[in-house]
């Protein structure tokens, strides 16, 4: 079974790391988490899960309005190939997360290392770090250094690149 928000959360309290959690409606797309800006200060994220030619899979963590060329990208994240976007099914088998909860909190359920995790030098700027607490009915915010500490206490080492255009 996938960990769940609770899970998550217990998991940041152990590593001592703040966070804040706001409950709303669900939302799966930017444009509809548009409204929530005012709510919750910090940078909001888009999330990308994508996969090469040779199936390795990355999640692309950027600035909500940011655009990745994916025709490019992939020389910049150390792909094989151009990339594509992942499957539903590797999605909740990696992440433990459906299409529109896609989030670098999904790291938790990645215990096989699977998956690369990239965070967006320009995200990075952000003092605080938002995204859904594996689904996508809340929003977690997460200073951005306790963000990079989280990704490594997963197993994971965060490749901050510039993957914006």
């Amino acid at each position: 079974m996938p960990k769940t928000a609770e899970d998550l959360f217990a998991f940041l309290d152990s590593l001592d790391i703040a966070h804040k959690t706001k409950a709303h409606a669900p939302v799966f797309t930017v444009s509809e988490s548009a409204s929530l800006r005012d709510e919750i200060p910090g940078g909001h994220t888009k999330n990308l899960f994508v996969k090469d030619k040779k199936d390795q899979f990355f999640v692309i963590t950027v600035e909500e309005n940011a655009s990745v060329d994916l025709k490019t990208v992939h020389k910049v994240i150390g792909a094989s190939s151009r990339v594509s976007f992942g499957n539903p099914e590797k999605m909740l088998e990696f992440l433990g997360v459906v299409p529109g909860s896609v989030t670098v909190f999904g790291a938790l359920n990645d215990t096989d290392n699977n998956v690369t995790f990239v965070l967006d030098e320009d995200l990075m700027s952000e003092e605080v770090i938002n995204g859904h607490p594996l689904s996508n009915d809340a929003t977690t915010s997460i200073g951005r250094d306790d963000l990079i500490r989280f990704l490594e206490a997963t197993g994971h080492t965060p490749l901050v690149l510039k993957v914006t255009g």
